[in-house]
Order: C-alpha cells, then structure tokens, then sequence
C-alpha cells in the first residue's frame, strides 16, 4: 500500500509537469498509460481518454464507473511560481492541476489498481480518465459515453474534502438581449435600450424560483456580462447579457429555459440544455458505506463530468475546490494518501457486501 501511495504521487508530479491544457492532453495520457503497462493493466483509448475496466469483467454485474480528468485551465497571471513545477514543500504538492483533479484522479486510479485483478466483486470497475471536462467539450466523459461500457452507479473525483457530494447543481447558459432604437445621441429618444438595463437587472436580482432542494438550496441566477455600445454618439440598438443560471434538483434545464424565457423582461437564448443536475439518495449503499466511514453528505454548487451521467452518481475526492483554478494551486499528499485509504475502504464496504 505504501508503494501504491509513493507510486501515486510520482504520477500526480508527472501529470503537473505535462501541459494538458483543454484539449491537449496527449501528454498527460501517455502517463496514464504508463501507470497501466506497470501494473499490468490492459486499457483502451479514446482520443486522449484512458478506459480500462476490471480484469474480470463481467456483462452480467453491474459496472461503477471511477472517474476522473486529466485535462486543466490555463494558469491565471497571478502564479508566483512556475504551474509546471511539481514540488512538494511543508507537504504541499505544488502545481497546476494537483487540485483540481489530479489529485482525485491518481488516487482512484490507485484504487481500481487495487482492485483490477479481484475475482468476487459485486459490480464490474470502470475506470476513465477522462478529457476536456473544463471546458464541457465534445470529447469529455458526455461525448464519449457512448463508446463506453454501460455505467450503471458512479464515483466521480473532485475535490470536495473526500466529504459526499450527493448532488451537484446543474448550468444553464443564457445571452440575452435587451432591444431599443438606435439613433444619434443628440436626439430624442425614449427607447434606448441601455436606459431598460436597470430595470431588467433589478429582475434578474429579485427573481425567485418556486422548488427549492432539501440538499441543493435554491436556484441561483446570476447576470454575469454586460456589453453595449459602440460610440460616444451613438444610442446602440440592444444591450447584450450573459446570464449564469445554477440548477437545483427540482428542475430539469429544457423546463427552466421555457419558465425564464416566457417570464424575463428580454429574449433570452440558452447556449446548451445537457448540463443538467445530478444526484444520488442518501440512502444508497455506496453513500451509506461513506457514512460508515464518517463522511459527511453536502450538495454542491459546482459542476462536473457528473452533469453527463444519467445513473446515481457521487462526488468525493482530495482537495478543497475553493483552491481550484486558483493561484500556486496546491494539494496536501497527506490528503491524496487518506484518499486512497478512504476510496479502497469504501469499496471493500459497497463491492463485498
């Protein structure tokens, strides 16, 4: 178990010291497939996703999907360190990506290691990891699932404290437009559509939403872009937004599109409709095997790879997302250690029971 512990985090200072940026991540994947040829794994690629399932397989178990990414953003320009410099200091693995989700990723990579040669589980393993998750691109785990086994149950990585995630907000993307008459400055004109915006924010701000969830709270809905103008003397013909709506459990986006499209004081138009909330009862085994084991259930206000699941699904990993995307972003190996302790004693409870 040590050496699976030290063999992890050698993995995480190599995933650090490889540009995987969204869409680029074929570097990041070679590692993945050098861990797999060590440990004897036989995997399969998909684009720059690293599959690989249980070494007894079987079609007629159900299949829990451990999943994680390998892709990052870029760094922001307040690193006062280099992103790519995997160093440890005070216990902290330093780096871009060590939080968010290297650190889930290796340690449930470590897991189905763990697990990949056992005989008598109770449900087939499918580990993927997966790509593009930072920006929802069309190779990431909803583009791919496709051309992957059936999932039926899923642990999803992040960093959530290795506390349970057992919902996670969905997103909607609107632009809006608030429309007017152009004309020259110099004239009257009682349809400016840049004088409407008070108005229309004061909507946006007050709005409630009837179904608030037991464990994700309310709705959120957050203007977050204002573009309008292109001269001093001119009076522009709309006044464009960007609208950042969090999903609750209680809705599904097409409903809320509909809802907030009839309702709004300006057209709104949403990007996508597939982000959609996710959630698993407190009930279920695998969440009642983390409560054995002393985590504590929350529902969370960010999005994963989750949001393309249709089967129950968990979020837990090592690291704090508020580190996330942050400057000189940073993971404990401490927590990367207990994660592996955790996620192996978690399914030692769910897959022999």
């Amino acid at each position: 178990m040590n050496a699976l512990k030290e063999h992890s985090i050698q993995l995480l200072q190599q995933l650090i010291a490889t540009e995987s940026f969204s869409e680029n991540e074929g570097g990041t994947a070679r590692h993945l497939k050098d861990w797999c040829n060590v440990h004897g794994i036989q995997y399969e690629e998909i684009g720059h996703t690293v599959w690989a399932t249980n070494k007894h397989y079987s079609p007629d178990k159900p299949t829990l999907l451990l999943n994680s990414h390998h892709d990052t953003v870029r760094p922001n320009k307040a690193y006062t360190r280099d992103p790519f410099e995997a160093t440890i200091e005070d216990g902290k693995l330093f780096g871009l990506g060590s939080n968010d989700a290297g650190g889930a990723l290796v340690s449930l990579l470590a897991t189905f290691t763990h697990f990949y040669a056992a005989t008598d589980l109770s449900h087939n393993l499918l580990f993927v990891g997966s790509v593009e998750e930072e920006t929802a691109g069309s190779k990431s785990l909803r583009g791919i699932l496709k051309d992957l086994p059936s999932v039926d149950l899923a642990l999803v990585g992040e960093p959530t404290l290795l506390d349970m995630a057992i919902a996670e907000k969905g997103l909607l993307v609107f632009d809006g437009t608030i429309k007017g008459t152009p004309s020259h400055a110099a004239h009257p004109n009682a349809n400016n559509p840049i004088m409407k915006l008070p108005e229309v924010l004061a909507w946006f701000s007050n709005y409630t939403f009837d179904r608030e969830s037991p464990v994700l709270g309310p709705v959120k809905m957050t203007v977050t872009q204002i573009a309008a103008g292109s001269q001093h003397n001119v009076v522009p013909s709309q006044v464009k937004l960007v609208v950042d709506v969090r999903v609750n459990d209680q809705y599904n986006n097409a409903e809320l599109a509909d809802l907030l499209q009839k309702e709004a004081p300006c057209e709104l138009t949403p990007r996508s409709l597939h982000l959609e909330s996710s959630a698993i009862s407190k009930t279920h085994p695998l969440v009642q095997a983390g409560i054995v084991l002393g985590r504590k259930t929350y529902g969370s206000p960010t999005l994963s790879d989750q949001a393309a699941l249709k089967c129950p699904s968990l979020k837990m990993g090592p690291g704090d997302s508020q580190r996330s995307h942050s400057a000189d972003e940073f993971i404990y190996v401490a927590e990367i250690e207990q994660a592996i302790d955790l996620y192996i004693a978690l399914l030692n409870q769910f897959l022999y029971t």
